[in-house]
């Protein structure tokens, strides 16, 4: 065999090795949608390093994939729960939280602890803070001019007590206890009436808690049914979602806070009446770990996300697998060899906080990015 029929057979094997190679390429495992059609576009130049390439997918290196911490993972169609997510809000559980209010008001003074501050811990009937109450000049002149009568009036009837007990056998005995009787009326009233003249109007907490927020300071003049604190146990809050459907809360299950792990919800019921043109739905926030309280502020906006009882078919990912593209397409990244990455966009429904169900985009046997998406997302 001379030298030139040797080059042409090593050209052909070269030529059709090459062109296996390619095919290989792709029709490479998970690089397949769900109706089969192929995923990759042309085969992209070798790269040696982090590089985005032409056709929007990403060349890691194998050395780079272990230091990002990417894992991928092959996810089964299944069955999953429908949700539906709720715009809401923390409100305060009206039988684990209260409102401090002064009923007269009048000038405010320290409690025994000084004045409590926002976060601070307080028990059941502690007080927290104490209003003196001050009359107008004629009411209060009026009052002292009634009590110097009074503790006249009481003298008079001491002096008379004092008699009748020292002519005791020769007066009626009816008469004597008469008397002793208007000395206790007039010793109370006197009582009474000095007390009201410098009374205080103690402030107590209205349940174990912390103190949520504090309008008080030294001195300050309050006046009646004025806020002065709010006192919430942070191990009971409510959940307030709303909804324009009445019929929602007939169907729906187990529910979670998204971006806030950790809490479950207990629906308690809905409203049957609209509030401003939505229906009003009540849930009790609990920690998934005892006896940890919910971290949660009352009045910040949050999502609930809410299990119906309909299921729906799907790939189940961790949240952290869908991430943004640069059009704000929602996309989950495919792994398509050894080192090359796709971006495939999908449509999902969040399922949990921690979880989604991709319902649009992936296929049977795409390999998918668990772990390390945004990462991914960020190679330019």
């Amino acid at each position: 065999m001379n030298t030139t029929s040797i080059r042409c057979r090593a050209a052909a094997v070269a030529f059709f090795v090459g062109l296996a190679v390619y095919a290989g390429a792709r029709a490479s495992p998970g690089a397949h949608g769900p109706n089969g059609e192929h995923l990759d576009g042309a085969v992209a130049p070798a790269m040696s390093g982090l590089a985005r390439l032409p056709d929007g997918s990403v060349n890691i290196p194998m050395l780079a994939q272990r230091r990002l911490g990417i894992r991928t993972k092959l996810i089964p169609e299944g069955d999953a729960a429908a949700t539906v997510e709720l715009a809401g809000r923390v409100v305060v559980d009206p039988n684990a939280g209260g409102r401090v209010q002064s009923v007269h008001g009048g000038r405010l003074e320290p409690g025994a602890r000084g004045l409590p501050v926002a976060g601070q811990p307080v028990k059941q009937g502690e007080v927290l803070a104490y209003v003196r109450h001050h009359a107008e000049p004629y009411a209060e002149a009026a009052q002292r001019g009634q009590l110097a009568q009074l503790k006249s009036n009481r003298r008079i009837a001491e002096a008379r007590v004092q008699r009748l007990e020292s002519l005791e056998g020769t007066v009626p005995r009816k008469e004597i206890d008469t008397a002793r009787l208007e000395l206790q009326g007039l010793f109370a009233q006197e009582k009474a009436v000095g007390g009201s003249l410098g009374a205080r109007e103690p402030l107590v907490a209205p349940v174990s808690g912390v103190v949520s927020r504090v309008d008080a300071t030294l001195g300050q003049i309050v006046d009646a049914r004025e806020v002065l604190f709010e006192v919430v146990d942070p191990a009971r809050v409510l959940i307030e979602a709303t909804t324009s459907d009445p019929s929602l809360a007939a169907t729906l299950g187990t529910a979670t806070l998204r971006d806030v792990p950790g809490v479950q919800l207990q629906l308690l019921g809905a409203a049957r009446s609209l509030r401003d043109g939505v229906l009003p739905l009540t849930f009790r926030a609990q920690a998934a770990a005892k006896p940890e309280a919910p971290v949660l502020a009352i009045g910040q906006p949050v999502t609930v996300v809410a299990m119906q009882k309909s299921r729906t078919k799907g790939f189940v990912l961790p949240a952290q697998a869908v991430v943004r593209n640069s059009a704000n397409e929602s996309v989950v990244w495919i792994k398509s060899g050894a080192e090359r990455y796709i971006p495939q966009p999908i449509r999902y429904r969040a399922l949990d906080a921690g979880t989604v169900v991709v319902t649009t985009g992936l296929g049977a046997d795409n390999r998918v990015v668990v772990e390390g998406a945004a990462l991914i997302a960020q190679i330019r």
